[in-house]
């Protein structure tokens, strides 16, 4: 899952990021409302934890322009502001999710997937495509019920195709999902992976839609 983190204490982006990606996330992070919105524009992301106390403007603000420009991503609001009435205008304003400060990153884990189970439409968190399943709470990928094991890229690249079954990826977003903002990737990097998934779960597992980019291929 591609993450986008607007949070202008380092300390806490830091301590969000290292454990977000030893959980198989990929998380961008700016500390501007301005920067975020730079973000958003030029990259395509699954979901935005978005603090409210921003050195150039509120997160609210922010966040009710963007659902006024029709912008869909799903929100979770990570912020100390914790009444009542504080938690139910950030929810008005569009959030999704509304997570106080301090914060288990385990919690914030489980919340971020369960946004992401909600838009792609699934009752379970565990996602399935014929027989090859993959737990999101474990980061466990099983075909035909046997564990198989894949690195964090790849398991990135499978759980991006997992989540839009049918549709086609280009290579420049499925790069986006694994690496995000990062520098000095390889422009074959993609290819790699997709290789090596196809080598574990079989050739058929991802099809290569010639000109436009990639898709899950045959179910298992």
């Amino acid at each position: 899952m591609h993450v986008l983190l607007i949070e202008d204490d380092s300390l806490i982006a830091d301590g969000i990021m290292t454990g977000l990606s030893v959980q198989g996330f990929t998380v961008d992070h700016v500390k501007t409302a301005a920067a975020g919105a730079q973000a958003l524009s030029v990259a395509s992301f699954d979901a935005m934890i978005l603090d409210l106390g921003l050195p150039d403007e509120d997160g609210l603000s922010l966040l009710n322009r963007l659902r006024q420009q029709g912008e869909s991503l799903p929100v979770l609001i990570l912020s100390a502001r914790d009444s009542v009435n504080q938690r139910v205008s950030g929810l008005q304003a569009g959030a999704d999710d509304y997570l106080l400060k301090p914060f288990d990153l385990r919690e914030l884990a489980a919340r971020l997937h369960t946004l992401q189970r909600r838009m792609s439409g699934r009752a379970v968190n565990i996602m399935e495509y014929g027989a090859l399943t993959y737990d999101p709470a474990s980061c466990e990928v099983k075909l035909q019920g046997e564990t198989v094991k894949l690195s964090r890229r790849e398991q990135a690249l499978l759980v991006s195709l997992m989540q839009n079954p049918g549709h086609i990826l280009s290579a420049e977003q499925l790069q986006d999902s694994l690496y995000g903002f990062s520098d000095g990737v390889e422009s074959n990097a993609v290819n790699v992976h997709i290789h090596n998934l196809r080598r574990k779960l079989g050739n058929s597992i991802i099809e290569t839609v010639r000109g436009l980019g990639f898709r899950l291929g045959n179910k298992p």
